[in-house]
């Protein structure tokens, strides 16, 4: 699956370096508020086609950079969206880079080659998900909404068919309306081809016929001297050909003389073999002397010339109008004759196309009718899914219904189906339900949007969609407003999705860290007197080990004393032995 093995950022706000290798699984971002942690995430928005702030170039700097690097498999979205592109992955890895200068634009790089900032969004969009406060709100959109229930619900036979019936359809709605909309030069377009088509018919032209013509043109128009030529020829290898009075042996018949002559002596010697040879050469002699004769008896006379010319002439006239070839002339009438049907806008022809249209309206119809039910089903699991997760997510009496609403029959289907989706949000019991979006805190929609991945990822499991499975997910803020019990059950709702996919998270929590199979500590530092550096330096490391027990006991009491040590050691040990059942 796709996994971000490295992030490397360069003088984005207060962090001048910073090289991250994230878990495969699950990797916490912790540090102090107010350390730098969100400019991680703006790297990673950069590197996924975000709007660039030449603000957030560090001071004194001139431009700020940061790059992603992702290992891919060929059959991956990522890497078949880099394709299309014109871009392969290197050793399995996608390169993904943005450079912001202090002025001018903005730089976007796949894999060492400039790209739009589109493409490499296009790219990223298969390889990352952010459900920051900012990013998550895309999902308010009813088509995004859309996009996931499909992602989820194993549609893909009937979103398939509806999308070739919705085809064909538009389709023929667009030749209805060509031919509605045709004024008085269409039917004089028809009237030409009509027109012409019957001029090349009274012709008739073969491929070629032309060509052949002016050759044998050519041949009359030269008879003379062919005829002196060929005569000569002959009556230098068989004068009996020209003149049948002509008592001179012929060449075959010297050669025959010299065959005979050969095959008299009775000496051991190549006389035999010699004796062969002149009677091939003989056999292909009496071939031409055949040939010949025949050119004599095939010329045309001077009356099939004028005949030819004629012919000739009416095949240019076409070439010239149609052409430049015969065959083009008769490919353009085969066309045209399709085409006159089209231009010929009778109102049997509409009549034809508007009963024709009836049929594939109720074929995709139908079509819509099979992917609704298939919504509706999928809708109704991940809802409920969903809603369990949410009351071990500190959201007690929050809800989800995500509402598939067929349209009835006199109203419009679209490109997409025939029903309207739309996911609604209780964030406690009795509030009415609202569209995501506006019905919740940045931390709720956080934690809102976890258990909609952990239940996308659990129909997945049990063989429903595609989905997201690979796709590296970035959590901000989903821990705001939790804590205690409901921290660690976060913890674990994390920990469960990063067995199947990447999940990075932002957090101040010790329960939620502690999960985590690495961490990453964001500290901010005042800069050394010797470094060129303006301002406070924010670093960015891995801890690991004691490393990690402070860092934990910083972060469940702002303290290292020997107590709050004991009680990140027993976190950690506790949550790597929750995480393995």
């Amino acid at each position: 699956m796709p996994v971000l093995e490295e992030l490397e950022i360069h003088d984005l706000g207060p962090i001048h370096r910073a090289l991250l290798s994230p878990a495969s699984g699950m990797t916490a971002i912790t540090g102090e508020t107010g350390a730098g942690k969100s400019m991680l995430l703006s790297a990673i928005r950069l590197i996924s086609g975000g709007s660039a702030d030449s603000g957030r170039v560090s001071s004194g700097a001139k431009a700020a950079w940061a790059q992603g690097v992702f290992a891919v498999d060929d059959h991956d979205a990522s890497a078949q969206a880099a394709h299309e592109a014109g871009v392969e992955p290197d050793d399995g890895e996608l390169f993904l880079a943005r450079t912001v200068p202090v002025s001018g634009r903005s730089r976007a790089v796949l894999n060492g080659k400039s790209v739009p900032r589109a493409v490499l969004g296009s790219v990223a969009s298969q390889l990352v998900t952010i459900h920051g406060q900012a990013d998550q709100l895309r999902i308010a959109s009813a088509a995004k909404q859309r996009e996931f229930l499909d992602a989820v619900a194993g549609d893909d036979a009937q979103l398939t068919a509806y999308r070739k019936a919705w085809r064909a359809l538009t389709d023929m709605d667009e030749r209805l309306e060509r031919l509605r909309g045709q004024e008085s030069s269409a039917r004089q377009q028809a009237d030409y081809l009509r027109e012409s088509i019957e001029r090349i018919n009274q012709v008739d032209p073969h491929p070629g016929e032309d060509e052949e013509l002016k050759a044998r043109r050519s041949r009359i128009e030269n008879a003379a001297d062919i005829a002196q030529g060929v005569s000569r020829a002959l009556a230098s290898l068989d004068a009996s050909q020209v003149d049948v009075d002509a008592d001179a042996p012929s060449a075959t018949d010297l050669i025959n003389q010299a065959i005979g002559a050969l095959r008299d002596i009775h000496v051991d010697g190549p006389f035999s073999e010699l004796a062969d040879r002149l009677e091939s050469l003989n056999a292909d002699l009496s071939d031409v002397v055949f040939s010949l004769s025949q050119q004599m008896d095939d010329e045309e006379t001077v009356e099939d010339l004028d005949a030819i010319n004629a012919r000739i002439h009416e095949l240019s006239e076409l070439t010239r109008r149609w052409g430049p070839t015969l065959a083009d002339v008769i490919a353009w009438r085969d066309k045209s004759a399709f085409d006159v049907e089209d231009l010929d806008a009778s109102p049997e022809k509409i009549a034809e196309l508007e009963q024709e249209r009836k049929t594939l309206y109720t074929d995709a119809r139908h079509a819509a009718d099979n992917l609704s039910a298939a919504r509706a089903k999928a809708a109704k699991d991940l809802a409920s899914r969903v809603t369990a997760e949410l009351s071990s997510l500190a959201m007690d009496g929050a809800s989800l219904t995500i509402r598939v609403t067929p349209r009835t029959t006199d109203e419009p289907i679209d490109a997409n189906g025939a029903d309207d989706i739309a996911f609604l949000f209780t964030p406690y019991e009795g509030s009415p339900q609202l569209p995501m979006g506006k019905s919740a805190s940045g931390g709720e929609l956080s934690r809102l949007m976890l258990a909609l991945e952990l239940s996308a990822a659990d129909m997945r499991a049990d063989g429903q969609g595609t989905g997201n499975d690979g796709m590296t997910f970035i959590f901000d803020e989903v821990d705001a407003g939790v804590g205690g019990k409901t921290a660690v059950e976060l913890g674990r709702r994390l920990a469960r999705l990063a067995r199947t996919s990447q999940v990075i998270v932002v957090t101040h929590l010790a329960q939620v860290a502690s999960w985590a199979d690495a961490q990453f500590v964001v500290t901010k530092e005042p800069p050394d007197a010797d470094d060129d550096a303006v301002g406070v330096i924010t670093t960015v490391a891995e801890v690991s080990e004691d490393a990690r027990v402070r860092e934990i006991a910083r972060m469940l009491s702002g303290s290292e004393s020997e107590a709050s040590l004991d009680h990140a050691r027993e976190l950690l040990a506790d949550s790597r032995i929750a995480a393995a059942d």
